[in-house]
Formats: C-alpha cells, sequence, structure tokens
C-alpha cells in the first residue's frame, strides 16, 4: 500500500506544473513525503521508494510525450509505453538518488527537511546536464503559477526555483513536527517567510518595469495550425506555402510590420535551395518585411549532405543572409539515444525527414536587418536554462520557433509556453514565439505575455518588439548563486546535526 501511495502523490505533486499550477500541493505533498522518509528503515527502501514518488510525478508531467505516437499508429505505437514509461524511470532515478543520499544523513541526524530539498534540487541540476539533459517539468516550474515568485528566476535560475518551492515544502513539514528543536522551527519559520517576502519583491519588480518598446521594429507572429498528418504531404505543398505567404503579407492594422517569424520547420521544402519558392517571396517582401524561416536546410561536403533543423534569415531583397541551426536536438524525435542499442530493437526516430538530422553550432547570436542581434532558439532549445544565448554577444531579443503540433491539444504546448517565459524572466530578454500550432507569444523581458494566440487555431501576432533589460544576476552568473546557497543550506543542515549529538 505504500508503494501505491507514493505513486500517488507524486501524481499529485505534479499538478503544480502548468496549466494546471496547483502550487500549494508543495506544502502537502513534500511533508507526507518526508513523513516516508522518516521511516525508511534501509538504504535499498529508501532508493526504491523514493523512485516511486519520482515515478508518479514524472509519468504524469511527461504524458502528452504519448501524443506523438499517435501520428503514426502502425509505425510507433508500440514504442510509446517504452518512450513514456523509460523516460519517467530514467528522471526518477535522480529522485532515487536524492532519497537515498537522505537516509545516509539521516543516520547521523541530519533534518531531512533541509537536506532532501538540497539533494533533489542537486539532481535536478544534473538531470538537466548529463547525457545531454532532459530538464523539463522541474519543480521550480510551479513558479510560473506563483505570481511575482517566478521573477526569483532572474536571480538564480530555474533550479534556484525548484530549491526555494522544495524547502518551503521541508519547512512546512519541520514545523508541523514535535521532536524538531526550537531552533530548527525558528530557522524553518524564516524560510517560510520567504515565500511571501519572494512573491511581494516580484510583484513589485514588475510594477516598477513597465514593458518598453522598440517603435522602429515590428514583429508579426505567423501560426499556420497545420495538422502534422498534413504538413509535409507533397500534395499540400503549394496550398502550405500559399497559406505562409497570404499570412506574412496580410496588411497591419496597428503595427508597421519589419519582421516576419514562422514555425518550426513549416516550409514543406529547402526554402534556401529553391529558386521557385524565393521569387514568390519577392512580392512579400518587398513591403520591407525581414523573414525568419523555421525550415529545414542542408549542407553538402565532399561525401555527404548534412540535415538541420533551421532558421533561416531573408531580406527584403530575398537574399539569404544568416542560418542558425539547431545544435539541441530531441532525444528520440531528432536522433536515438543508444541507438546502436536501441535500433536493432526496432526503435527509431520519431521524426525520420528527410533523413538523420545534424546539430549545429550554438548558441549563437545573429544579426537580423533592422533589428539587432538576436538570440535564437529552436523548440526543445528553449527548456534549457544555461547555454541558451551567446555570453560574448548578448542579444537584445530572442527568436523563438517551434511545432508543438506533435503534442496535440495537451499539456505540453503550455508547458512549453512556461519554460519559455522562464528564459526571458532569467536573460532579461524579449522573447518572440511563433508556433505552429499553438502558442504563439509576444513575451516581454520580465515573463510578461503581452499577447498570445489559442492552442489549435490559425492566424497571427503583431506586436512592436519589447526592449531587453540590462544583464540580471542569472544571466551574468548563472548557476553560481545556486551552488553558493546550497553549501550554505548544507552548512546549516551539519550545524543542526551537529548540535543534536
Amino acid at each position: 500500500m505504500s508503494y501505491l501511495f507514493l505513486f500517488l502523490i507524486g501524481i499529485v505533486l505534479a499538478l503544480v506544473q502548468p496549466p494546471i499550477g496547483l502550487w500549494v500541493a508543495v506544502l502537502v505533498i513534500i511533508p507526507l513525503f518526508l513523513h516516508q522518509v522518516s521511516k525508511f528503515r534501509t538504504l535499498r527502501q529508501a532508493a526504491i521508494k523514493s523512485w516511486i514518488f519520482g515515478f508518479g510525478y514524472f509519468c504524469f508531467t511527461l504524458h502528452w510525450i504519448a501524443f506523438a505516437f499517435f501520428e503514426n499508429t502502425a509505425e510507433f505505437l508500440w514504442m510509446m509505453p517504452f518512450a513514456v514509461g523509460g523516460l519517467s524511470a530514467v528522471m526518477a532515478a535522480y529522485w532515487a538518488a536524492a532519497g537515498a543520499v537522505t537516509y545516509v544523513l539521516q543516520k547521523s541526524n541530519w533534518p531531512i527537511w533541509l537536506t532532501y530539498p538540497v539533494l533533489l534540487s542537486v539532481g535536478e541540476f544534473l538531470r538537466g546536464r548529463l547525457m545531454t539533459g532532459f530538464p523539463w517539468t522541474a519543480p521550480g516550474l510551479a513558479a510560473d503559477g506563483m505570481g511575482g515568485v517566478a521573477q526569483v528566476a532572474s536571480l538564480i535560475g530555474m533550479t534556484g526555483l525548484t530549491l526555494l518551492i522544495l524547502l518551503w515544502g521541508g519547512a512546512a513539514y519541520a514545523l508541523l513536527k514535535n521532536q524538531i528543536a526550537n531552533r530548527e522551527k525558528i530557522f524553518a519559520l524564516v524560510v517560510l517567510a520567504l515565500l511571501p517576502l519572494a512573491w511581494a519583491w516580484g510583484d513589485l519588480r514588475l510594477v516598477h518595469n513597465p514593458t518598453v518598446f522598440n517603435d522602429s521594429v515590428g514583429v508579426r507572429l505567423v501560426q499556420p495550425n497545420l495538422q502534422q498528418s498534413e504538413q509535409w504531404r507533397l500534395d499540400h505543398v503549394v496550398e502550405t506555402f500559399d497559406g505562409l505567404l497570404a499570412a506574412t503579407g496580410a496588411p497591419s492594422k496597428d503595427v508597421p510590420i519589419t519582421h516576419v517569424i514562422w514555425p518550426e520547420s513549416i516550409v514543406p521544402f529547402l526554402l534556401d535551395e529553391s529558386q521557385n519558392g524565393l521569387e514568390r517571396l519577392k512580392p512579400v517582401l518587398a513591403q520591407s518585411r525581414v523573414l525568419l524561416a523555421g525550415s529545414m536546410r542542408r549542407s553538402s561536403t565532399a561525401h555527404d549532405a548534412k540535415f538541420y533543423t533551421s532558421i533561416i534569415v531573408i531580406d527584403r531583397s530575398t537574399t539569404v543572409v544568416e542560418k542558425y541551426d539547431k545544435w539541441r536536438l530531441v532525444p528520440g524525435g531528432e536522433f536515438l539515444p543508444f541507438e546502436w542499442i536501441l535500433q536493432p530493437l526496432g526503435f527509431r526516430r520519431v521524426v525520420a525527414l528527410p533523413e538523420s538530422f545534424s546539430s549545429g553550432k550554438g548558441p549563437r547570436s545573429i544579426a537580423v536587418p533592422g533589428a539587432g542581434l538576436a538570440g535564437m532558439l529552436i523548440c526543445y532549445e528553449v527548456v534549457f536554462p544555461h547555454n541558451l544565448i551567446d555570453p560574448s554577444r548578448r542579444p537584445a531579443w530572442i527568436a523563438n520557433v517551434t511545432n508543438d503540433g506533435w503534442f496535440g491539444k495537451s499539456v505540453g504546448p503550455y508547458q512549453h509556453l512556461a519554460q519559455a517565459r522562464m528564459r526571458a524572466i532569467e536573460q532579461g530578454l524579449p522573447i518572440m514565439r511563433a508556433a505552429n500550432t499553438g502558442v504563439s507569444a509576444v513575451i516581454d523581458p520580465l515573463g510578461r505575455i503581452l499577447l498570445r494566440t489559442e492552442l489549435g487555431v490559425s492566424g497571427y501576432v503583431d506586436s512592436k518588439l519589447p526592449l531587453a533589460l540590462g544583464a540580471s544576476v542569472y544571466a551574468t552568473m548563472g548557476d553560481y548563486v545556486l551552488l553558493i546557497l546550497i553549501l550554505l543550506l548544507l552548512l546549516f543542515a551539519r550545524f543542526f546535526a551537529f548540535r543534536l549529538r
């Protein structure tokens, strides 16, 4: 029964994630889990039960991945339970390690309400980096539904928010336990008091930093809403491109448009190699518009051709002036991890057009005619807080293109949007996000969503380009502030453990 209980409370903890945003669950579920930790009898039991807790959390937060396998059920549906269940199992291993080490330290009187949040935050840090990293659905993303608290990301990033949010749950546990010494309870009360203080500080930051716009740059975000099953059909090529041209050239009612952004891989052919496609763009871009097109491209060498998922910048004369190639590829989508093992078993990439994708060089800032330096993020790349932009060439804004059409009207696109919003706060940079099926959005450098589309509709959004803030603490120092916090908290935990001896 305890195994089922741990799995279920892991699912409940997952409700903190957007779009549900039930962040108060942290103050209930973390104390419930820590109560279970206090009863662990062996290291093996600690690891297994902590893994089950994490497995429940990840099964729920990552269930949207299953939608991609319904696009071609005959070929891919059998892989669905292995992909969702297998990924959740691997992600939960980090939580198992945190629970096991917490158990070991508990034997030396280290307070679990402090050590578990710290160790799980370390696990989350590693989860975002090891084996290419996969930081999706970090507990810190709960801040998306916590008003001003999200602004703390500008200081300590998403992993730092994970630490804080878990600490608040741990502090609630400490205040409920009778066996905990008064000095610990006072410290726990101080930690819990940081919640309203962080919220108030964030709200004040928003009030004192209104959105300021660059009046000379007007951006159109095109959302064609092409269904995944139809996007690359040869009999729809002309219809698809006509729709993109119509949306690009349509007059604007309020904002003079100077730049247009198309979503990821939305062009049903290699645009930079198509003279006919570029010719058809001429009358549209002649309206003094620069195009940032999500398109696949290839580069040929003496031996073979490499294919990339790219953003191609085309100026008003339809000259391709810049190309950015995606450098963080989607595991299982654009490349197959452990291919030498999985491919003989029948596993393959979900995205198989036109052949294996190659990784570009990144991160890079691109000079966009008329709009200055722009950071480029394609789909999955916006999930990572670290190595987001080129530190030697800080951009003025970020262009984010994506195709979340694989995941239908699930929670996946909303989680993806929330992570883009977090990147804007961390870096102090506006993000102009074009998504095939949604959600496309104009996000200012404090993470405010100024304009957005609905999921599963076609159209476009026009907006002036928000101006950036100065580099934030997190943009300047990265995760070093988090490291300092972790070390300080471990010192406090060691102090409390020493006083109990």
